[in-house]
């Protein structure tokens, strides 16, 4: 690849960091007041602060490369690689989805920033790769402690709730659950057909086969409890899988940032598993519990599985850009 296909390819990807963060920043923002939780609202203020820096250090990164405001604004114009601004307009309606939400996004962010370190690294600019490295270990920490306040997410998240309610608060995670694993079937369906890495192609594959059986004992245990799947929920998360996966179909993107995307949402996957097991355990159903734990390890897999071909996949895109 030549140098100067090199730095086009590194201006792009500086260009999704900091589109990332705009949006980022505007989430931060409003998820103290959102909490609900001490602790979870202090974890979003703290992390306002090292957001408003990451924007700045990657801003800087890109004028150090030339791309002045007004490319800067056109390049984040075409970010929408990544899926930012229809993954944002999920809006978490209590503190614990909040928090998986934020814990997905910041998935999302360290993707980015894994991706943006590559890059750097193929076009020789040290300075961004040191700044990607720094940065993807401020998302990574963030990530934790959101992991380290689901308790207090989902008690603020129940708080008001009636000890004789929690079984029909249980389905409705359930049910949750259930939709978010239909979305996940409509865009692996769609996926192996849209990557140009056979392996990871395999990986979505293999794991579109995992997800119709997750699914399905989601319902199961629905049915199992006197409950059914919410038609509502599902049919709108379905549709969101729909648009999806046009989306992917209409974007002239690469492999690299639909692996990331796909990384993003098994960690919502999985933050949604965690609000599920405490509210199970709240609710005593130990069946619903070990349920959750066994899923939660089948969506940990699959997210380390996809991280796993990052280094694969840019070197194929580096070699398709040549």
């Amino acid at each position: 690849m030549s140098a100067e296909t090199l730095q086009e390819q590194l201006i792009e990807y500086l260009a999704d960091a900091h589109a990332i963060e705009e949006q980022a920043l505007t989430q931060m923002r409003s998820a103290p007041g959102m909490a609900g939780d001490e602790r979870l609202a202090a974890a979003f203020a703290e992390h306002l602060g090292e957001t408003e820096r990451q924007e700045q250090i990657v801003r800087e990164r890109l004028e150090a490369h030339g791309a002045d405001p007004s490319k800067l604004k056109d390049l984040a114009g075409k970010a929408g690689g990544w899926g930012m601004l229809l993954f944002a307009r999920v809006q978490p309606d209590t503190p614990g989805k909040l928090a998986a939400h934020a814990f997905s996004y910041e998935h999302m962010e360290l993707a980015a920033y894994e991706l943006l370190r590559r890059a750097a690294e193929a076009a020789g600019d040290s300075e961004t790769v040191a700044a990607a490295r720094a940065i993807g270990a401020e998302e990574q920490r963030m990530a934790e402690r959101l992991a380290s306040r689901f308790d207090g997410a989902v008690a603020a998240s129940l708080h008001d709730v009636d000890p004789d309610d929690l079984d029909s608060q249980l389905d409705s995670y359930l049910a949750d659950a259930h939709a978010i694993e239909q979305q996940a079937t409509g865009m692996l369906e769609k996926a192996p057909g849209l990557v140009d890495d056979e392996a990871l192609a395999e990986i979505f594959h293999e794991h579109l086969e995992e997800t119709r059986r997750q699914a399905e004992e989601l319902e199961a245990r629905l049915q199992e409890r006197g409950s059914d799947t919410s038609t509502v929920k599902d049919a709108a998360l379905r549709l969101g899988a729909l648009n999806l996966g046009g989306f992917f179909g209409a974007q002239p993107d690469t492999t690299a940032k639909l692996s990331g995307f796909a990384y993003a949402f098994e960690n919502l996957e999985i933050g949604s598993y965690e609000l599920l097991k405490r509210v199970a355990a709240r609710a005593g159903d130990a069946q619903t519990q070990q349920m959750a734990e066994r899923i939660l390890g089948e969506e940990r897999a699959a997210a380390k599985k996809i991280a796993s071909s990052w280094d694969r996949t840019m070197r194929l895109e580096l070699a398709g850009r040549s």
